[in-house]
C-alpha cells in the first residue's frame, strides 16, 4: 500500500513538472488564444498558477531584472515536496 501511494505522489509530481514545462514553452511561442494550442496553454496556466504565483511573489522581493524564475523555483519546490513525502511514507 505504501508503495502505491509513493508511486502516485511521484507520478503526480512528474505530471505537474511536465505541465509547468509546457507552460514555459508556450510562453515563448505565444499560441493563438482561440486555437487548440491556446486552450492547452490556458489549461496549463490555470493548473500551475496556484504553485507559480506564490513563487513569483517571493521572488519579486529580489531584483531579477527581466527574468522570471518563479517557474524554476516551482519546479524545485514540487520535486522537493514529492521527495519529502515519499521519504516520509517509505
Amino acid at each position: 500500500m505504501k508503495f502505491i501511494l509513493a508511486q502516485a505522489i511521484y507520478w503526480f509530481a512528474e505530471l505537474l513538472t511536465f505541465v509547468m514545462l509546457v507552460r514555459v514553452l508556450f510562453s515563448w511561442i505565444r499560441p493563438n488564444p482561440y486555437g487548440t494550442l491556446g486552450r492547452v496553454n490556458e489549461f496549463c496556466i490555470r493548473l500551475t498558477e496556484p504553485i507559480v504565483a506564490p513563487c513569483r511573489q517571493l521572488l519579486s522581493r529580489f531584483n531579477t531584472g527581466m527574468f522570471d524564475f518563479s517557474v524554476l523555483l516551482a519546479f524545485f519546490l514540487v520535486q522537493f515536496a514529492a521527495n519529502l513525502m515519499i521519504r516520509i511514507i517509505l
